[in-house]
């Protein structure tokens, strides 16, 4: 079994970098995790095998960020009954507009909670909430990144403010 408990998806390599916010959030809150690069065109069947096992592995949310026509979601839903949080990533000339639509709009029983485009930060926190419901540890941890966003925001204003 892997010590992992989310798995970060993407249909290439060059999405790291968009990516990495994820990784870095899911890092913050002590959340085990695992970045790998399937594709839902190159490697279909290599996705697919990934997403049914990844529950008897330990995973408890896949993350999956794609470009373009931006299949990966849809085809990881599509092969595991675990929560599946889309990215939609800016690759294209639409400026991810493509990319968002083919991850929200999934059909009936294919459910993928869709975050905004390049929003790998809110997938991964919507993640944790997700594993939060059944673990007060990481729950505790999400509320303290909250206060610590909010604080920020607090002394940002107040910095304003001084300077004002």
């Amino acid at each position: 079994m892997s010590t992992s408990r989310v798995a970060i998806l993407m249909g290439s390599k060059s999405d790291l970098e968009l990516m990495k916010p994820a990784s870095e959030l899911l890092e913050t809150l002590g959340i085990p995790h695992e970045v790998r690069v399937l594709s839902a065109h190159r490697t279909p069947e290599r996705t697919a095998e990934f997403a049914r096992n990844a529950r008897a592995r330990g995973i408890q949310v896949i993350i999956c960020a794609a470009g373009g026509a931006a299949h990966l979601a849809g085809a990881v839903a599509g092969q595991t009954t675990l929560p599946v949080v889309g990215v939609p990533l800016a690759r294209t000339p639409l400026a991810g507009q493509d990319a968002l639509l083919a991850t929200v709009q999934m059909p009936r029983g294919m459910p993928v909670a869709t975050v905004a485009v390049d929003g790998a930060h809110n997938g991964a926190l919507l993640a944790a909430q997700i594993i939060a419901v059944s673990d007060p540890e990481v729950g505790a941890r999400v509320e303290a990144e909250r206060k610590r966003m909010t604080d920020q925001v607090i002394a940002d204003d107040e910095s304003l403010q001084d300077g004002v």
